[in-house]
């Protein structure tokens, strides 16, 4: 459900004094729920991203001595990032109202106006995975980022006439994990872009740290660093081992997360030393034992997993490939001597002629 506006002003006028935000979240769901729990509420309190964050700052602060909107602003980069955490930090960093929507549940235009004639000056909309909008919403939109109106068509053939209305001047803040589908009209429309880079090990278990106080559970140091380690470089999943952690240390022990426990929970939900799941394992495995290694097409793999080939390619190969365990080679998928090692299994001799049929 839309909320009212908590501030107002016409469209050029300054906002009133800043109030408390008000966020409006359409069909919220447990992981969002949880997540929501631990997020950073104001930007001094996000950890990483450093580059971006003292950016932001820039924005925030010009725009407050102009007494005007932030300009549009796009975040890409992989799931799990921050991306939400920064749209929802920067209306609290303004005491400005927040909507939030997303490109799916954007079908038509009509789905859009409620948040447009709703939106209050200097207030933000947040339309995650917006690389997803219908070509009509997209294209509804361009006058709404650059003039601030809407164009609406009544009637139809020679009694037709269009309505020009305007809104209040108000920030698109859109987040993707795939910018290159966004049209190149949509992506010049965002002022300011800013991508999020995986964080380091140090930085994850800073977060780990903050939130095992959040939740009330005492970690050491170094069972933060285990955590940490096996999270790929992504706070949410962090966050998700974290929580699993928890829980199996006020099941199994009493409560306090060691570095002994840690290893254990993290055993018990088969992620290794090299945040690999039993999935990723098992993507290897098939690739070595039934291809040789590689090289394999993507299909046939998924025919041999009983998966589809998009989830591999989604969910699966991305990981692999950025730790080195594989290699996208023009015949195809190849295991790396890395993941022969990490499996313990025999990988081909340098210069054999299996290895020279592997990779070329």
């Amino acid at each position: 459900m839309v909320r009212q506006p908590v501030i107002g002003g016409s469209a050029g006028e300054p906002p009133e004094p800043p109030q408390k935000p008000v966020f409006s979240l359409g069909g919220e769901g447990e992981q969002e729920r949880l997540d929501e729990e631990l997020r950073p509420q104001r930007l001094d309190d996000v950890v990483g991203q450093r580059a971006v964050v003292e950016r932001l700052k820039i924005m925030l602060n010009a725009a407050r001595k102009r007494k005007e909107p932030l300009g549009h602003l796009l975040l890409d980069g992989p799931p799990g990032l921050g991306k939400t955490t920064f749209a929802t930090v920067l209306p609290r960093e303004m005491g400005t109202e927040c909507q939030i929507t997303s490109g799916p549940v954007l079908s038509a235009p009509k789905d859009l106006l409620p948040y447009l004639t709703n939106a209050s000056y200097g207030s933000i909309l947040f339309i995650d995975e917006i690389h997803r909008l219908p070509h009509t919403v997209e294209e509804f939109i361009y006058p709404v980022m650059e003039d601030f109106r809407v164009d609406i068509s009544l009637g139809e053939g020679l009694n037709a006439r269009t309505i020009n209305m305007r809104l209040k001047q108000f920030t698109v803040i859109g987040a993707t994990t795939r910018s290159g589908m966004l049209t190149a009209p949509l992506r010049d429309r965002f002022v300011n872009r800013e991508h999020l880079d995986f964080y380091t090990i140090e930085e994850l278990a800073d977060i780990v740290r903050r939130n095992a106080r959040k939740l009330h559970t005492k970690i050491s140091d170094e069972a933060s660093f285990e955590i940490s380690r096996r999270s790929r470089g992504t706070p949410r999943i962090a966050n998700n081992l974290l929580r699993w952690t928890r829980d199996f240390a006020d099941s199994e022990a009493e409560g306090e997360i060691t570095t002994l426990l840690a290893r254990d929970a993290l055993a018990r939900r088969e992620v290794d030393d090299l945040g690999l799941d039993r999935q990723d394992r098992r993507y290897l495995e098939t690739l070595i034992r039934v291809f040789g290694g590689g090289p394999a097409g993507v299909q046939a793999i998924a025919h041999s997993m009983n998966l589809s080939a998009d989830t591999l390619e989604d969910e699966v190969e991305p990981f692999l490939l950025r730790c080195g365990l594989l290699q996208r080679s023009p015949r195809g998928r190849v295991a790396t001597e890395n993941a022969f090692l990490h499996l313990k299994l025999q990988p081909p001799e340098p210069g054999s002629e299996e290895r020279q049929r592997r990779l070329f």
